[in-house]
Formats: C-alpha cells, sequence, structure tokens
C-alpha cells in the first residue's frame, strides 16, 4: 500500500497558466504582474523573486533580466549588482525575517541541478535550527509550515529597508 501526502494548496500551482519560453524572461517583461508573479523587487539589471517551489518558507531568487545561461558571459556591472542585492538580502533575511543561517547558489546547467538552467539565478535560501525532519529522508517530501502568500508579503514589507 502507497501513503499518499495531501497538498491541496499545490493545485494553484499545477493548474496554474502555462508561459512560453523562458519563465524568467516572462516575470522580467511583465512588471505590471509583479504581485501576480510574486516578484519582491526589480531595477534596470534584475528582478528578486519568490520561489514558487520554495526549500524553505522565505527561499527567493535573485535573476538578472538578461536571458543567459552563461555567468561567464554576464556583464561584470549586472554580477556586480546581484552580488550586492545577495548582500543585503542576507541581511533582510537574517535582521528583519529572523533568518539563524541562509544558503546561498547557483546550479549552473541542469547536469548541476538547476531546473531551469536555461536562465542563470541564484537562490537565497533562510534557515533554522530543525528546520528538515524525518519526512525529508524517508518520504522525500518537505513541509511547507507557513502560508506562502503571507511570506511574500512580509518579505516584500521588508525591501523598502533593506534594498534601497
Amino acid at each position: 500500500m502507497k501513503d499518499i501526502l495531501y497538498a491541496p494548496w499545490r493545485d494553484e500551482y499545477v493548474a496554474g497558466k502555462e508561459v512560453e519560453g523562458c519563465v524568467f524572461c516572462h516575470i522580467s517583461s511583465h512588471e505590471k504582474d509583479d504581485e501576480e508573479l510574486h516578484v519582491l523587487y526589480r531595477d534596470e539589471h534584475c528582478f528578486i523573486v519568490m520561489n514558487r517551489y520554495p526549500y524553505t518558507p522565505g527561499h527567493f531568487m535573485i535573476i538578472p533580466h538578461l536571458h543567459t545561461d552563461k555567468l561567464e558571459e554576464l556583464p561584470s556591472q549586472t554580477w556586480l549588482h546581484i552580488s550586492d542585492l545577495a548582500q543585503k538580502s542576507v541581511r533582510l533575511l537574517k535582521e528583519g525575517f529572523g533568518a539563524k543561517g541562509i544558503n546561498i547558489g547557483m546550479n549552473l546547467g541542469e547536469v548541476a541541478g538547476a531546473g531551469i538552467a536555461e536562465h542563470i539565478h541564484m537562490h537565497l535560501v533562510p534557515r533554522w535550527d530543525r528546520d528538515t525532519n524525518f519526512i525529508t529522508s524517508i518520504g522525500h517530501n518537505r513541509v511547507y509550515s507557513t502560508d506562502f502568500e503571507k511570506i511574500y508579503k512580509k518579505i516584500k514589507l521588508l525591501i523598502p529597508k533593506y534594498i534601497k
């Protein structure tokens, strides 16, 4: 007999409208839909968006507007800006969101684990003591302990204080 883990709140992700082409380019070019797309911040170089399939509550990504899968070809000015946003985002997650640690990473290429390999992006994953449990190891599932929309709104309110 197979156990079933029900997660009805994920219907929205599965049944949501599909995007033609690169999902990150779609978000980049649809500023008027920032709230619906869960964009936290945007400027001329990049945008910050909540991860639709978060590892932990508050997991978001910094993404350049430029569509590329090659970090080595990203303009230095854009890379330096992403790094600056990452520093400010770490402060936001620690001071404003209460994270005890942060994982920062980029998976460059599908074989490196990139779910969206065609457009580079940097993950920021807030961490807490005991934020994983047996279900992750044994059941191969993640438990998201709080409402995605509440987390989005909380971080969005913190953005003006930490990212200028």
